[in-house]
C-alpha cells in the first residue's frame, strides 16, 4: 500500500537536501537524520547550502549583535 492511499488529496512534491550525498531527493527517500528540508522546489534544495551559507555570513555580520 503506497502512502497516497492513507493520505487523501493531491499533494505538491517535496524535495529534500541530502547531507550525506550532496544530492537532492524528491520525497523523503532517505533517514531525516541525513536530510534538510522539506523545500518547495528542486532548485531550493539545490541550493541549500548556498542559502544556509549566505544567511550565516548576515548573522555574523550584523545578526547576532544587533
Amino acid at each position: 500500500m503506497s502512502l497516497s492511499e492513507y493520505t487523501p488529496g493531491p499533494h505538491d512534491p517535496q524535495f529534500w537536501y541530502n547531507l550525506t550525498t550532496g544530492e537532492v531527493e524528491e520525497g523523503q527517500q532517505s533517514r531525516s537524520s541525513q536530510l534538510w528540508g522539506p523545500f518547495a522546489t528542486r532548485e531550493e534544495a539545490e541550493n541549500a547550502m548556498k542559502t544556509a551559507a549566505k544567511r550565516n555570513e548576515e548573522w555574523d555580520n550584523d545578526g547576532w549583535n544587533s
